[in-house]
């Protein structure tokens, strides 16, 4: 499994963003182990002082500047250093090839990214990649599009059920397919709504029908005011995507994962007005009012055209708040109708 580490000295990032994701924090000198709750001294040797150091179980922080350097490392592997938290000048792929050729299972080799892309290249050089990465993020936004990748297992979603209390067919309206560029499983699709507070798992088109062929790349995600996630921290409305942004998508379970999106079609079509409780909270949805639209429930998931009242659905439910600009506001009164 790959570590995910992340330095704090330059970004303010909540104890429960790194508890959740993040195996070790770094703190200038010094790794905390998040699990273990252990810290352990990080060593910054030089070409010149390196051989008078005992570096046997140590960490070691080594830029890459030149061959002494990236001698230097593989020496370090040799003499028993338990991580080497690797960084480079300039070239950032062949200097990490070279580090996986030589010293791959001696010492665990993380590589210093400051960003997602950067991250999933030192993940996946040579196929086996690095035994983890050190991110120095200048936004929390680029902390959970890392961990898209480091820790996909993490990025979940909390999910619960609720009731259908109401459907209504309310005619033509412009509704949003989603075109993404990766392939959907039963049970997996995006979470749409009408309100902020509340989203309904919509399943991508993965079902066979004897009338038209499945389309497990899309998703037929309703009318193009709904919201859905732009990622899990704010929503965006299905009118503002296009191709090459990037969707969430998400299963019955709540895990989630990124894909990017080909196209979007709009196209007018009759739409249905869906309406669930959970609690006392009334959510609801317009989706487009055809066979082929389905909402995930917990065994399985039935076309919008089937919904019965009593129905359970699988929704996620927001915080309290409002949303601006799709950024979550917690204190702020809304009043969703």
């Amino acid at each position: 499994m790959k570590e995910f580490w992340i330095e704090t000295s330059k970004e303010n990032i909540s104890a429960s963003i790194i508890s959740q994701y993040c195996d070790v924090e770094v703190r200038g000198d010094k790794a905390i182990f998040v699990t273990q709750k252990q810290e352990q001294p990080i060593l910054s040797p030089t070409v010149s002082n390196f051989k008078t150091l005992d570096v046997k179980d140590k960490i070691l922080r080594i830029c890459i500047s030149d061959k002494s350097t990236e001698d230097m490392i593989v020496d370090a592997a040799e003499r028993g250093a338990s991580y080497l938290l690797i960084s480079t000048m300039n070239w950032r792929v062949i200097p990490l090839e070279n580090i996986i050729a030589r010293i791959k299972g001696k010492s665990k080799i993380i590589a210093e990214v400051t960003n997602a892309e950067e991250a999933k290249v030192a993940l996946e050089i040579l196929e086996s990649g690095t035994d983890g990465i050190l991110l120095n993020p200048v936004h929390i936004e680029e902390v959970l599009k890392t961990a898209a990748f480091v820790k996909p297992e993490a990025l979940k979603l909390e999910t619960t059920t609720a009731k259908i209390v109401s459907t209504k067919p309310i005619g033509n309206g412009a509704r949003v397919c989603v075109d993404t560029c990766d392939l959907m499983s039963q049970g997996e699709g995006m979470f749409v709504g009408s309100q902020s507070a509340g989203l309904f798992l919509v399943e991508a088109e993965v079902n066979e029908n004897p009338y038209v062929a499945s389309r497990p790349f899309r998703v037929n995600a309703g009318s193009l005011s709904m919201y859905t996630l732009g990622n899990l921290q704010t929503t965006r409305y299905l009118q503002e995507f296009k191709a090459g942004d990037e969707v969430v998508i998400v299963n019955r379970d709540g895990k989630t994962r990124k894909a990017n999106v080909g196209r979007i079609k709009i196209e007018i079509r009759p739409l249905i007005l869906i309406e669930a409780q959970s609690g006392e909270k009334i959510i609801k949805v317009i989706l487009q009012n055809a066979e082929t639209i389905r909402v995930v429930t917990a065994k399985g998931s039935k076309p919008v055209t089937e919904l019965e009242l009593d129905d359970e659905v699988i929704v996620h439910l927001a915080a309290k708040g409002g949303r601006h600009f799709g950024i979550s506001v917690p204190d702020e009164t809304v009043i969703e109708k």
